[in-house]
């Protein structure tokens, strides 16, 4: 094997794309782990479900940044909350790199906004650190789907001017 240093192609901010950065994921990720409780059930959660041997040294150590997370434990720790932030964040990524229609962003923005004015609410009323955590997960999925729509807009066709250039 070669010691020379692979260089990788650089992955950065796309026009009209959109940009996951770790800072988003570890902040999902600690939002799955305070709705599981404690370290050791989240610990549980992924044993019982992949059948492995994670400790909750382990779990802290990926909190903290020290090591990453796996597919494994998304998967694990959302599937036993039943909530899905990482893995919608990666779809809305996908979703951004195909085109969008003005009335289908119209209908993502009123959704996502909806669920972000829910969680803002529990928040407030609540105030635990994974309420907190989940309120500005929606927050920043509401503000996605307001890029998006913009984006469709901008790339739009305006109708007036579709139906002047029909008619000539």
């Amino acid at each position: 094997m070669s010691s020379e240093r692979c260089s990788a192609p650089h992955f950065g901010a796309n026009e009209g794309h959109s940009v996951i950065h770790r800072v988003d994921i570890e902040a999902r990720m600690r939002a799955l782990l305070a709705g599981h409780g404690c370290l050791d059930a989240a610990a549980e959660a992924l044993n019982a479900r992949w059948g492995t041997g994670v400790q909750k040294g382990t779990l802290s150590r990926r909190a903290s940044g020290e090591l990453p997370w796996t597919v494994l434990d998304v998967i694990g720790l959302e599937d036993a909350l039943g909530r899905y932030p990482v893995t919608r964040m990666m779809a809305r990524r996908m979703r951004s790199l195909e085109p969008v229609d003005v009335i289908a962003a119209s209908q993502a923005v009123a959704k996502e906004a909806g669920e972000a004015v829910a969680a803002l609410m529990g928040a407030a009323l609540s105030a635990t650190p994974a309420q907190r955590a989940q309120a500005l997960a929606e927050i920043d999925e509401a503000l996605e789907a307001m890029r998006m729509a913009r984006a469709a807009l901008e790339a739009s066709v305006p109708r007036t001017a579709a139906k002047v250039e029909g008619t000539a």
